[in-house]
């Protein structure tokens, strides 16, 4: 038999309230405990070392339908499909599901989204890392320290 598992907010509370400055976690692992979606569905594809992309279903909606937004270091992808009312239209069955959704993902440090596209009703989403050239390892030249 499955079982329910159910989280204690109020000790998760008591827990956050006492180690400060990591309220961030509680409230991200909150929302995912709390908020489980799996529409539409998503995939993560790593084409090289800093180099990926996300690929959102999205079939059945249009550009003007689609929105994609990165808000610090949160990307959010938004679709809300209009459904005209077409009184010449009877549907004998109405499957494909043009429902809102909303669907966030956070990035890693030094990630930035350089494109976004539709081809065969897939979002794709094209991310780069791109590591400043202060934080990349760099060799120091080793010379010769004679005293004369």
């Amino acid at each position: 038999m499955n079982a329910l598992t159910r989280f204690d907010t109020t000790a998760l509370n008591q827990l956050s309230r006492s180690l400060v400055g990591f309220d961030r976690i509680f409230t991200d692992f909150e929302n995912r405990v709390q908020n489980v979606n799996n529409y539409p569905p998503y995939n993560v594809v790593k084409h090289s070392e800093n180099s990926y992309e996300i690929e959102v279903a999205v079939a059945g909606f249009g550009l003007e339908d689609i929105e994609v937004e990165v808000d610090q270091s949160v990307l959010t992808i938004r679709g809300a499909k209009s459904i005209d009312s077409q009184p010449d239209v009877e549907y004998l069955h109405r499957g494909l599901a043009y429902r809102e959704f909303s669907r966030t993902f956070t990035l890693a440090e030094h990630l930035i989204v350089n494109n976004a596209g539709i081809k065969n009703g897939v979002l794709s989403i094209g991310l780069t890392r791109v590591i400043p050239d202060e934080l990349k390892p760099r060799k120091i030249p080793v010379i010769g320290l004679d005293s004369k």
